[in-house]
């Protein structure tokens, strides 16, 4: 791993929580997840007493996987932080995903095949993306609530029918 990937998968384990709420509260927290490519669905608690889960936070990168390839990576606790609180916000179970982790080089191939929206240093390849819907959550009230975090970016995909949202710098755009 290069220099700069380990810089900024670092700095996005230190990343603040996605809300003020999940930072005080000494709550569990909790992530319902479907993959839309595999099938895989995954409840789990991933914060308790204090910590994050270790378990829980594998089983998440084991569902959150890159489905062309099989290859997992962990994925950034602020990011579940984000996901989880859109979720409680929403009561949306469970949270559909188009898109967790993705590789370098499933991620180079869908750049090439013109399909459009893929960035060349896209924050899936780090763990800090995910492409999402929620069953009955209008898509416009989604990206409206992930860009009232001030969490990261936050890209709208009505074509697609899913909101992108990671937890890298704050900006927005359209699909």
């Amino acid at each position: 791993m290069s220099l700069n990937r380990r810089v900024l998968l670092g700095a996005a384990l230190t990343l603040p929580l996605a809300t003020p709420a999940l930072a005080t509260s000494p709550a569990p927290r909790n992530l319902s997840v479907l993959n839309l490519h595999t099938g895989e669905r995954l409840a789990a608690t991933y914060w308790e007493a204090g910590a994050y889960v270790k378990d829980a936070l594998a089983g998440l990168a084991r569902v959150l996987r890159d489905h062309r390839t099989g290859e997992t990576h962990a994925m950034a606790p602020g990011l579940l932080d984000l996901v989880a609180s859109l979720q409680a916000e929403f009561g949306a179970q469970p949270v559909q995903v188009i898109s967790g982790y993705r590789s370098p080089r499933t991620n180079e191939a869908l750049r090439q095949s013109g399909s459009g929206g893929v960035a060349k240093r896209s924050l899936h390849m780090d763990g800090l993306a995910m492409d999402i819907r929620m069953p009955g959550v209008d898509l416009a009230r989604l990206r409206d609530a992930a860009w009232g975090l001030q969490a990261g970016g936050v890209g709208y995909y009505p074509g697609s029918d899913f909101v992108h949202v990671d937890v890298g710098r704050v900006r927005r755009w359209n699909g």
